[in-house]
């Protein structure tokens, strides 16, 4: 199945399916506020059908922006964006640790048939004005399948420290709050998402259950309001990801159903990491989006299809 792209130029880069659905918008425009942490995001994400899967600002979150690359705690620094996780004193508006990533250029950008490849470079700026890391990001949309009603999007990063002091990455978790593990990369779904269903490879439907835990694979599967019908994410791990030989820090899962629907493939859950200063790290992820209410053996047998 076929996708157009169509770059806006210094906006956002959209794909539409063969069907007509813009699927992905790509935002690297700065948003204005920089208390929410400037920096890209996608956001709307689509089904192949046409269904929202991305939230945008919510009320309760403004900084919650689609998927998006985050950071919650990076040496004193907000990457996350809003209130700052400070032990003792809960969560505080602080500006003056609020960071941004400024995208730099897309030195790779590739369209064949039913794929893109996209490469961007991004600079990681604390609040002061200093860069502190360099970004190459991956986007890539492929596996564009009408006949199964889905298609996939792969999400990598590799970032390395560019100053002459180890990045130290933590959580609000790792800063004393528990069961708060969130940064890494965040999805935010739509509204109509709270309360859905969570289930990942071996247990049951309830999110709560998975909070904190390790695994492959997270599937998230809600139904949409105005409109009849359910849609399905996938969130998947690289292998190497996983592999606690090559991944920097092992990974958890940040998710919750309730009160807001959202998912990160929390990098410092538990415990801090450093990158030392001139070193790199990387992670690859892939997310699937299907129109339906999948069951495990759906997503298992979908995922299987979809070699790395």
């Amino acid at each position: 199945m076929s996708i157009r792209v169509t770059h806006t130029h210094g906006e956002d880069i959209a794909v539409t399916s063969a069907g007509g659905t813009e699927i992905l918008r790509y935002v690297y425009r700065p948003d204005p506020d920089p208390f929410e942490s400037r920096k890209p995001y996608a956001h709307p994400v689509r089904t192949l059908s046409g269904h929202t899967v991305t939230g945008y600002r919510p009320h309760d979150h403004r900084w919650h922006k689609g998927l998006q690359m985050t950071a919650s705690h990076l040496s004193g620094q907000n990457f996350w964006g809003g209130n700052c996780y400070v032990h003792g004193r809960g969560y505080l508006p602080l500006p003056e640790r609020i960071g941004s990533m400024r995208h730099d250029g897309f030195p790779e950008c590739t369209v064949e048939d039913d794929r893109l490849a996209l490469t961007e470079h991004l600079t990681w700026i604390e609040n002061g004005g200093e860069e502190w890391a360099r970004e190459e990001r991956g986007l890539s949309v492929h596996s564009v399948d009408e006949e199964a009603g889905a298609w996939a999007l792969d999400w990598s990063i590799r970032l390395t420290n560019t100053r002459a002091t180890p990045l130290v990455f933590g959580s609000p978790t790792t800063a004393g709050r528990e069961m708060a593990g969130y940064t890494g990369l965040q999805w935010r779904g739509p509204r109509d998402f709270t309360g859905g269903t969570v289930f990942a490879p071996g247990t049951g439907a309830d999110g709560g259950k998975l909070m904190g835990t390790q695994g492959p694979w997270l599937a998230f599967t809600g139904e949409h309001d105005h409109t009849d019908g359910h849609s399905t994410l996938v969130f998947a791990h690289a292998p190497e990801n996983l592999d606690e030989t090559s991944a920097i820090h092992e990974s958890h899962w940040f998710v919750r159903s309730e009160p807001f629907p959202t998912v990160a493939f929390s990098w410092a859950f538990f415990e801090e990491f450093e990158l030392p200063a001139g070193r790199s790290f990387a992670y690859r992820y892939r997310l699937v989006i299907a129109d339906g209410a999948w069951d495990h053996e759906r997503v298992a047998t979908h995922l299987e299809r979809l070699p790395w």
